[in-house]
């Protein structure tokens, strides 16, 4: 009897499991710390998509934590609660890429499908009327990023 095939929901669960931010994979919500000017620390709660040793995660054009990591792209990510008031899991040094093009649009469908209705279409709405537009980020550890 032929052992089992491993379906492509196992390989990435083994794949997040084993990679750098596998303490991030179970938790719904990420506090992502960014640093500003005079490395005073910032931090928000934003849903991530981990897989093995790299992590995507969606950021507004004008929200504050993307305008830090246009200066600096140096963050800490811990699991948090949806409204980042408890961390509950170590703090992971990582650095943050903007994604473009086709590696930015499956980024956008792999929060989709694990996120589903998120954001909100009234969210989405809000920010767009202001002038914002989705950007999305990669974070590897500091170690390979270059930083």
């Amino acid at each position: 009897m032929a052992p089992p095939q491993a379906t492509a929901e196992d390989t990435s669960a083994q794949e997040a499991a084993d990679g750098y931010f596998s303490a991030l994979a179970p938790a719904k919500h990420v506090l992502l710390t960014t640093f500003k000017w005079g490395r005073t620390p910032a931090s928000s709660p934003v849903r991530m998509v981990v897989h093995g040793d790299r992590a995507c995660f969606q950021a507004w054009s004008r929200s504050p934590a993307s305008k830090r990591l246009r200066h600096n792209n140096w963050v800490q990510v811990a699991p948090c609660t949806a409204l980042g008031l408890y961390r509950y899991g170590p703090w992971l040094d990582a650095t943050a890429r903007p994604l473009a093009g086709e590696e930015a649009g499956q980024a956008a469908r792999e929060l989709a499908d694990q996120y589903p209705g998120r954001p909100g279409r009234w969210t989405s709405l809000a920010h767009r009327l202001r002038g914002a537009r989705p950007v999305h980020y990669e974070l590897q550890p500091c170690g390979q990023a270059g930083a």
